[in-house]
C-alpha cells in the first residue's frame, strides 16, 4: 500500500508549486511619459537618458507621447525603435502628424510577447495638430483575455472643447467592452477638475486620487499625465508615484502598479 502512495504523494508534491504560481495575482507596472521628442530642459536631444528613466521604473507596459519617427530634428532616428531595443521591449507606434520627412505620435511598448493595435484617429475642431489614440490588445499570463490598453495625447489649447470631444471618442472606443480588463494612459493636458477629466472618469478610475503634479518637470505644479483602469471593481492600486527625473523632459513619468482581482485565471 505504501508503495503505491509513493507515487501519487510525489506528484501532489511535484504539482504544488505549480498551484501556488497559479495563485499569484496579476500585477500590472505601467508607465505613462510624455518623452518630448527626447529633448530635456537642457536643451539636449538624449534618447538614452529618457530609456534610464522608463528602464529603472521597471515597467510591464509603456505609454509614450511625443516620439518622433524618423523626424529630421531628431537626426532621422525612429525613436520607439531604438527605445524599444534600449529597454528589451516590445513596441507599436502611431503616428499623427507627417513631420520633416518622417512621424510625430504616441507609442506603446511593453515586455509582454503579444501585441497588436489600432491607431484611431481624434476629432480636431480647429486648427492645431493632430490627434490620436492607440488601441492596443495585449496578452497577459493569468488574464483569460487581452488587456484593451489605450494610449494617447490630447489637445493643449486652452479650450477644454476638442479635448470634451476625444473623451467621448474614448467613451465610444469602450462601450462594448464591459468588464474586461482595461487600461487608459497619456497626456491628457487638463487637470482634474476640468470638464473633460470628469467626463472620462464617468468610466474610468484614476489610479491616483490624491491630484499628483506632473509639469513642469523641473517644479511640477499641476496635474495632466495620468493612468487610469476600468472596471473599478476589477483592479486595486498598489502603487502611484510620479518619477524623479527633473531633466530628461518637460514632463515629469508616472508609475502605476495595478493588481487585477477580477476575471484572472487561476
Amino acid at each position: 500500500m505504501l508503495k503505491k502512495l509513493v507515487p501519487a504523494l510525489s506528484l501532489l508534491v511535484a504539482l504544488v508549486p505549480l498551484v501556488l504560481q497559479a495563485a499569484e495575482p496579476v500585477r500590472v507596472r505601467v508607465v505613462s511619459y510624455n518623452i518630448h521628442h527626447a529633448e530635456g530642459t537642457d536643451a539636449k536631444l538624449n534618447l538614452p537618458r529618457i530609456a534610464k528613466v522608463i528602464a529603472a521604473a521597471n515597467p510591464d507596459i509603456v505609454a509614450l507621447q511625443e516620439v518622433d519617427q524618423k523626424v529630421k530634428r531628431t537626426g532621422q532616428v525612429d525613436q520607439v525603435a531604438e527605445l524599444a531595443k534600449l529597454t528589451k521591449m516590445n513596441s507599436v507606434f502611431g503616428g499623427n502628424i507627417p513631420l520633416q520627412g518622417g512621424w510625430y505620435g504616441n507609442a506603446v511598448m511593453t515586455r509582454y510577447a503579444s501585441l497588436s493595435m489600432t491607431n484611431h484617429p481624434l476629432p480636431q475642431l480647429g486648427p492645431g495638430e493632430k490627434r490620436g489614440v492607440i488601441e492596443a490588445d495585449i496578452t497577459i499570463p493569468g488574464l483569460d483575455q487581452p488587456l484593451k490598453f489605450l494610449a494617447t495625447h490630447f489637445d493643449h489649447h486652452r479650450d477644454d472643447a476638442e479635448r470634451i470631444a476625444s473623451a467621448k471618442k474614448i467613451q465610444k472606443l469602450a462601450e462594448g467592452w464591459k468588464d474586461r480588463p482595461a487600461l487608459f494612459a497619456g497626456d491628457l493636458n487638463a487637470t482634474p477638475e476640468s470638464e473633460s477629466i470628469k467626463l472620462i472618469t464617468q468610466d474610468w478610475t484614476s489610479a491616483n486620487q490624491k491630484n499628483l503634479n506632473t509639469i513642469p518637470s523641473q517644479k511640477p505644479n499641476r496635474q495632466i499625465d495620468y493612468i487610469l483602469y476600468r472596471p473599478a471593481s476589477g483592479w486595486k492600486v498598489i502603487e502611484f508615484q510620479v518619477l524623479d527625473e527633473p531633466v530628461a523632459s518637460d514632463h515629469r513619468g508616472i508609475l502605476a502598479v495595478l493588481e487585477w482581482t477580477g476575471n484572472a485565471n487561476h
